[in-house]
């Protein structure tokens, strides 16, 4: 899953914004993905078909009947594109009431434009569309997928022209060592097809980016150099700059400014069985749903208390009270060094 942010409040601190975030709801939607991303988090291909096969339209209207708790309704994992019954279940989101109705997307099926208004005829009124490069080399050599460079920037481009009607256009590009030298070029790039918010996304340290996490994870440090310094140039033109930094600890990004400076989103998707084995059996209990009692309720924070971790110094941080913590695959590798507590 990806994470995004919010357009913010130019005068809304960065700690104000994470401590004041609403709930959105996953609803599993792609068993498969047509493309093959070197940095996925979803590595375990086949449980994923098997966990987001279960998605059926009864399980869809049951969880549609809670969106009130939420303030989005978000298709995703794995490709959504990919399942027949999407245009379905948007229309079921409509009805039900629900706001912003939204989906993660690679992009490749949105350059059919048909495709795409009928989602947006349905109720789809905000995409976010995954791009990795401002070149079809770069892209297509982190989603390992040859063709699909065209057909991302055609959805980009589809999308954008129903922008007039109220429709958002989000992009999500995950940083990488290969492009992390071209943030500027890629921001610039996607900004000239139409995107609203360009979201720069730090890895995750898992899945495939801890298997290859010596070949593609650049430093925290590293990162928020490059964008410290693409930011200060773009905002001499610019301002604000449309872009945000996503899942880094703040620690890192000191003088990037807050405006730029996002964060992960807090959501809950339902599964038909605890398939990552975090919850315990009191915890289990209380996270029951569906019309036979058949789902189960995961949160975000349960994947990534189970993966994240900080210090004792950590309590002296100004930030420590919002901050996630440190991915423990990326301690294990790099340690504590570059992590220092702002204190003021």
């Amino acid at each position: 899953m990806l994470d995004h942010a919010e357009s913010p409040e130019p005068d809304e601190t960065i700690a104000e914004r994470i401590s004041s975030r609403a709930a959105r709801v996953h609803i599993l939607t792609g068993a498969v993905c047509n493309n093959n991303c070197v940095f996925c988090m979803e590595e375990d291909r086949e449980q994923r078909y098997v966990t987001n096969s279960q998605t059926t339209d009864e399980t869809v209207r049951w969880i549609l009947s809670q969106h009130e708790q939420f303030e989005e309704v978000c298709f995703t994992s794995g490709e959504p594109t990919t399942n027949p019954r999407l245009h379905h279940w948007v229309k079921m989101a409509k009805d039900a009431g629900a706001r912003c109705i939204s989906m993660m997307t690679n992009g490749r099926a949105l350059s059919h434009e048909q495709y795409a208004k009928r989602l947006i005829a349905l109720g789809m009124n905000r995409f976010y569309i995954s791009i990795h490069g401002h070149t079809k080399k770069l892209h297509e050599g982190l989603t390992r997928t040859p063709g699909c460079f065209e057909q991302t920037v055609g959805g980009l481009d589809t999308i954008a022209k129903f922008k007039r009607y109220g429709i958002e256009l989000h992009t999500s590009t995950v940083i990488t060592k290969r492009n992390l030298p071209h943030m500027a070029d890629i921001y610039r790039f996607l900004r000239s097809h139409g995107v609203d918010q360009v979201v720069f996304n730090v890895m995750q340290a898992n899945g495939r980016a801890d298997t290859y996490f010596d070949l593609i994870f650049p430093t925290y440090t590293e990162i928020a150099d490059v964008a410290r310094k693409f930011l200060a140039e773009q905002g001499q033109h610019e301002s604000p700059v449309h872009a945000v930094l996503v899942d880094i600890p703040l620690c890192t990004t000191e003088g990037v400014p807050d405006v730029n400076r996002g964060y992960v989103e807090n959501y809950v998707h339902y599964e038909h069985e605890d398939t990552y084995g975090l919850l315990g059996e009191e915890l289990l209990a209380q996270r029951t749903g569906g019309k036979a009692g058949e789902l189960v309720q995961i949160r975000r924070s349960d994947l990534d208390d189970n993966a994240r971790r900080k210090r004792a110094e950590c309590k002296q941080c100004k930030y420590d009270s919002v901050c996630e913590g440190v991915w423990g695959n990326y301690l294990r590798r790099r340690g504590w060094a570059e992590f220092n507590p702002v204190t003021s």
